[in-house]
């Protein structure tokens, strides 16, 4: 049987979102680990960039997303013996920070009529640089790391779970969204929370619960 999620679009409800790739753009992020981390490596170990990069990124493929490791700065900075402060690598790039171009609208929408909440495997370090820059987080009630807060990523249902109940509401109250099919999509609905895949590509158009941006997602759970 098609498993089916019943709410009333005038219902307040607890609205999580993703972050990196669902609010706010990738650009930030790869800037860090694909261009800042290759080029201190590179003047550190007397590389070209490219050699650098090839390196960098042959390491982070060994670790993997589903890996603690893969999103702490610490870790590779040490690993890569890199003599430089996390945060002056972060503020580097600060400047490439940018939030998709319907994100202002939907989040002052939204928040009109529901609890917003961002859950991000991103560590707190990324999360706190990005909320500094950007004029979005006074929509949101709470801000949680899957690494930070649980030590886990989430792709472990069992972060959703423990979101709800640090938030003190049913699983049912909450609706999730984000870029990440196994994150963002299979894990909540693991935990019988509604979820939503933000398929921005439209690889995945024709599936059920799935969105192409969050102007979409907001139509599609207000009922508009």
């Amino acid at each position: 049987m098609k498993e089916t999620y019943m709410h009333s679009s005038t219902m307040k409800r607890i609205i999580s979102f993703d972050l990196d790739g669902t609010l706010v753009t990738t650009e930030y992020v790869d800037a860090v680990w694909l261009e800042r981390i290759p080029e201190i490596y590179a003047e550190t170990h007397a590389l070209s960039f490219e050699e650098a990069r090839n390196i960098v990124e042959r390491e982070y493929l060994k670790i993997g997303p589903e890996a603690l490791e893969w999103y702490n700065i610490h870790y590779w900075l040490e690993k890569f013996d890199l003599d430089i402060a996390w945060n002056d690598v972060l503020e580097s790039c600060i400047d490439r920070v940018a939030t998709y171009p319907e994100v202002p609208e939907v989040l002052e929408a939204l928040g009109t009529r529901h609890t917003l909440i961002i859950i991000s495997n991103a560590a707190r370090e990324f999360i706190q640089k990005e909320m500094e820059v950007l004029d979005i987080g006074k929509h949101f009630s709470a801000i949680f790391s899957s690494v930070s807060d649980f030590g886990k990523t989430k792709k472990e249902k069992s972060v959703y779970e423990m979101v709800c109940e640090r938030m003190g509401i049913e699983k049912s109250a909450m609706i999730h969204v984000g870029d990440n099919y196994l994150f963002d999509y299979v894990a909540p609905r693991e935990a019988r929370i509604e979820a939503y895949y933000l398929d921005r590509d439209g690889t995945h158009a024709d599936e059920d619960h799935v969105v192409r941006n969050l102007k979409d997602f907001e139509k599609r759970i207000t009922g508009l």
